[in-house]
C-alpha cells in the first residue's frame, strides 16, 4: 500500500476528525474508501461503456450503414 500526503486546511481536517470519530474510524480510512469508491465507479463505467457497445454492434435491429429513417418507420408501417 502506498502513503500519500494532503494538504488540507486545519478547519477542514478538525471537521473530518470529528466526523471520523463519530463514525469509529479513522481519516485515513475514510480517505481510503472515498478513493477506492471513485476507482470502482471509473471502473464500472469503463465496463459499461464496453458492453453498450458490444450491444449496439451486435444488435439485429442494426439496419446497417446507409440506412436513413424515413417518417413512416417510426409508425410501423
Amino acid at each position: 500500500m502506498a502513503d500519500i500526503t494532503l494538504a488540507i486546511d486545519e478547519e477542514t481536517l478538525a471537521k473530518v476528525r470529528r466526523y471520523a470519530a463519530r463514525r469509529e474510524t479513522s481519516v485515513d480510512a475514510i480517505v481510503r474508501e472515498h478513493l477506492d469508491g471513485i476507482a470502482r465507479t471509473e471502473d464500472r463505467l469503463k465496463d459499461v461503456v464496453a458492453e453498450l457497445k458490444r450491444l449496439s454492434e451486435t444488435s439485429p435491429a442494426a439496419l446497417g450503414p446507409g440506412y436513413v429513417w424515413r417518417r413512416e418507420d417510426s409508425y410501423g408501417r
